[in-house]
């Protein structure tokens, strides 16, 4: 009886009514100053403005909703709802779950419209912004259709009581699996506008208030993972209480435990609005507080100060007398146009589309053309290169000229991706079986897991992946790579609150994008920077901290982060574990576009490719053979990709045959296989500095056919120690078959390195056909697909034994071998490279006696 009472008396009705007044308070107070800023003083209404009016008028209508819902039972317990206020809580609820999606489309609308304004002359961040507009408003078009049609009949959604025959869709569940969208847009629209602020020519003070106006953003994003919480609170409710059915929406109590989710929603939507309001309120703030804002710097000088513009009249009574004097004594000109001043006031780097929204009010189309007409003259005059369009950076040593001692920091920094695709595999590994666990997922689905995040590797590099890296090279490849990865891994969300295998299998593929595309700047890169002769071993170490990667993370998971996964609320409860990753992501891709990475032009890679002119240009039957061991490699790649994942695979099935009663588990098996797989990269590695990497890769070859075949023939531990010997002998294959490939591509690198990538393709083949083997014929029979695809891959070894076109082709030469001629001719300083490029040319005869010289040593 007593605990009857107590949920009586439990309103939580009056906590939302008060929040969500107070929040609509304070962004109707916001827009108020915003139309007035705009109106009175800038006086020009863009159509972000109107935007933001039309987001104001749907958030007003769905906090009313919930204001309304509130006094009809919001906030309480369903037993305590009052018979007639049924169908009216039912509607208020109905129709903020509908306003919800447009109040928030068309707040993000209205920031990328003015996000618009900024990157007149900025090419990335224009199609980037447009980019993020699209999916706000695509996918707020297709949820508002889903919350529309929540019901079938739509009626059936504030019927009371619910039709028998009436199908709903949870909205809570709903918004909790939409919420990696909203995540997703926060964070492009806090940090899009960032790398422009931050290359201003402006003093630190002011250049600080821009960045911290623009990074109010962030309290969106802090809002919407405060509401995610209470949502996943009421979606474990629902998970605990549901026959599947209409009904089913009583009787998990959701008019309590979806109360503090609506009403964290309302504050979601009118704190954007405040954020999206903050830098329209700038020049009414800057003219009633000029001081506060660093107007004037001292007497007759300005400061530069991006809320101002020189020469607008309507701050005449500020500006200096000076100025106003030589702006007296100047030709005329016309009111629209601004003075030279302006040009002056703004460096080169300023985008005068985006400072002068905020500075001057009287901003035109003239304007915009004068300032950059000015902008592109300083430009001629002293141009900077640059890795994104807007981002003038030094330039740095080229990669491929760095010393070892030069090349550790780069290294060491591109080295933390390997780990983290490393340990990005390793987790996926383990949520794949959770997941099979929990949603019952059959073998053939399975495997079409591990096909989805493998035929990512194929679609990324030659797609999107290659117009990228030949544009904007290795750094952009990092940061797409870097943002595609964090993605797929909120898409896990709705995968998890669904159960949906579907939605699962989209987040495999995603994942696989941003690894595959990591992959494909990664691994050139550490071939690339520093001496060529030191790049297998580069790459086997760097391969061997992602082998670590993939160590801890099935212990981590297995052990902490999956341990309690045992149903759907366990699978929903692990989001955070993923929502960590992915701002883990964002935070490393903002590294990487802020750190001097290096580069290589393509006249960089045709320099070092010279450096071995005359052997490369030799021909195997009739091509040359840099693209006879390019084509070699891509196969060899294709074929050992295979045969890791099919081993891989199928690991812990096997010991659990051979080895039934053994007082370790297979996990453990398989995690000390993983141990062995990683010692064998960092030995192949050393190994590296005193045995031709051919060489090695022959013998590693040859160990993997040979203990391959030996697992089809033992049991017990001598079947296990052959099974863990066989991931020994595949450590360094990858790396070896890699750098090998690429060696005299020259030009041609990244294309190389874009279809060795997408040979990894096989790791999505080779299991698919090992599998039905296994279930027909026995898993150590099945070991007879690994054995015949390592020996196709030997291939590539055995051609390079028998090939002296090929031998000298890949066999490392040191630098210290080459003489002051070649040295010469790759150091030449030329202004223009492509001069520089036809120079080397003319040296090739040279170059050819050289190499002759050196292959008789």
């Amino acid at each position: 009886m007593a605990s009857a009472q107590t949920l009586a008396m439990q309103d939580r009705g009056p906590e939302v009514l008060a929040v969500v007044i107070a929040i609509t308070c304070v962004s109707t107070a916001f827009i108020v100053l915003r139309l007035i800023s705009r109106i009175g003083v800038v006086r020009r209404v863009s159509n972000d403005d109107y935007a933001i009016i039309v987001a104001w008028l749907i958030a007003f209508g769905f906090s009313f909703s919930i204001c309304y819902g509130t006094s009809v039972g919001l906030g309480r317990h369903e037993a305590n709802v009052k018979s007639e206020n049924r169908m009216p809580l039912k509607k208020a609820e109905y129709a903020f779950s509908v306003l919800y999606n447009p109040a928030l489309m068309a707040t993000k609308t209205s920031i990328c419209l003015f996000y618009l304004t900024l990157a007149k002359n900025h090419p990335v961040f224009r199609w980037t912004t447009i980019s993020t507009l699209a999916v706000v408003n695509v996918a707020g078009f297709a949820l508002t259709l889903l919350n529309i049609f929540q019901c079938r009949p739509v009626e059936a959604a504030f019927d009371d009581p619910v039709r028998p025959t009436a199908t709903c869709i949870d909205i809570v569940t709903l918004y909790l699996s939409s919420a990696p969208v909203n995540i997703i847009t926060d964070l492009a629209l806090l940090f899009l506008p960032m790398p422009i602020l931050t290359s201003m020519r402006l003093p630190r003070n002011e250049k600080l208030i821009l960045i911290i106006t623009f990074s109010f953003g962030g309290f969106v994003a802090v809002v919407d993972v405060v509401r995610i919480a209470y949502l996943e609170s009421a979606a474990l409710a629902r998970l605990q209480d549901t026959s599947g059915s209409a009904a089913s929406i009583v009787r998990y109590d959701y008019s309590w435990v979806a109360s503090l989710s609506f009403m964290w929603s309302a504050v979601e939507v009118h704190v954007g609005m405040i954020c999206a309001c903050v830098p329209g309120v700038k020049p009414l703030a800057a003219k009633v507080f000029p001081s506060l804002l660093g107007r004037i710097k001292h007497a007759g000088e300005l400061t530069g100060n991006p809320f101002y513009g020189p020469g607008d009249a309507q701050w005449a009574n500020l500006a200096p007398k000076s100025q106003s004097m030589s702006a007296a004594s100047a030709p005329p000109r016309s009111p629209r146009t601004p003075t030279n001043t302006m040009h002056a006031a703004s460096g080169p780097d300023d985008e005068m589309g985006m400072m002068d929204f905020l500075t001057t009010p009287d901003t035109t189309a003239a304007m915009l053309e004068d300032a950059q007409a000015a902008r592109m003259s300083a430009r001629v005059q002293t141009p900077s290169p640059t890795v994104f369009d807007f981002v003038n950076v030094k330039k740095h040593k080229s990669m491929v000229k760095m010393t070892n001692r030069e090349s550790i920091a780069p290294l060491a920094l591109v080295t933390v991706l390997f780990f983290l695709w490393g340990f990005a595999y390793g987790l996926l590994s383990i949520l794949n079986q959770q997941f099979q666990i929990v949603v019952g997922v059959n073998n053939a689905q399975a495997i079409g897991l591990h096909s989805a995040y493998y035929g990512a590797y194929f679609f990324a590099p030659l797609t999107f992946g290659r117009p990228i890296f030949n544009k904007w090279g290795f750094k952009a490849m990092f940061i797409t790579g870097l943002c595609i990865y964090g993605v797929g891994t909120l898409v896990f969300w709705p995968a998890a609150v669904l159960a949906s295998f579907p939605a699962f299998l989209i987040s495999n593929f995603i994942v696989g994008l941003g690894v595959a595309t990591l992959e494909t700047a990664g691994n050139p890169f550490i071939s690339l920077c520093g001496p060529r002769e030191y790049a297998e071993v580069r790459l086997n170490i760097s391969q061997g901290v992602q082998a670590i990667g993939s160590i801890v993370s099935p212990i981590l998971a297995q052990k902490v982060l999956f341990k309690g996964v045992k149903d759907a609320p366990s699978l929903v409860d692990i989001q955070w574990t993923y929502l960590g990753i992915a701002l883990f992501d964002v935070v490393l891709a903002l590294t990487f576009f802020y750190l001097p990475i290096p580069e290589a032009s393509d006249d960089d890679l045709a320099e070092m490719a010279d450096l071995n002119f005359s052997v490369n240009r030799r021909k195997v039957l009739g091509l040359p053979v840099i693209y006879i061991t390019l084509l070699s490699g891509i196969f060899s790649q294709f074929c050992y990709v295979g045969g890791q994942e099919a081993v891989s695979g199928i690991y812990q099935q096997y010991v659990a045959k051979v080895q039934p009663n053994s007082v370790i588990s297979p996990f453990y098996y398989q995690a000390i296989g993983h141990t062995v797989f990683a010692v064998g990269r960092f030995l192949t590695a050393f190994l590296g500095l005193v045995i031709k990497p051919r060489r090695i890769l022959l013998i590693l070859y040859i160990g993997a056919i040979i203990t391959s075949a030996l697992a089809m023939n033992l049991d017990g531990y001598r079947g296990v120690a052959m099974l863990v010997t066989i991931l020994f002998f595949e450590s360094g294959i990858f790396s070896l078959v890699f750098a090998i490939s690429m060696h005299g591509l020259g030009r041609q690198m990244k294309l190389g390195a874009i279809l060795l990538t997408a040979a990894t393709t096989g790791g999505a083949v080779i299991p698919g056909i090992m599998s039905p083997i296994a279930t027909s014929h026995g898993v150590r029979y099945s070991f007879c697909v690994v054995v015949a695809v390592f020996a196709f891959g030997a291939m590539m070894p055995i051609y390079l034994a028998i090939s002296p076109a090929a031998k000298k082709q890949v066999d490392p030469v040191h630098t210290s071998s080459i003489s002051v001629l070649s040295v010469s001719i790759a150091e030449e300083k030329v202004p223009d490279p492509a001069d520089t490029y036809r120079k080397r040319r003319k040296f090739g005869a040279a170059l050819k006696k050289e190499e002759n010289l050196i292959s008789t040593r």
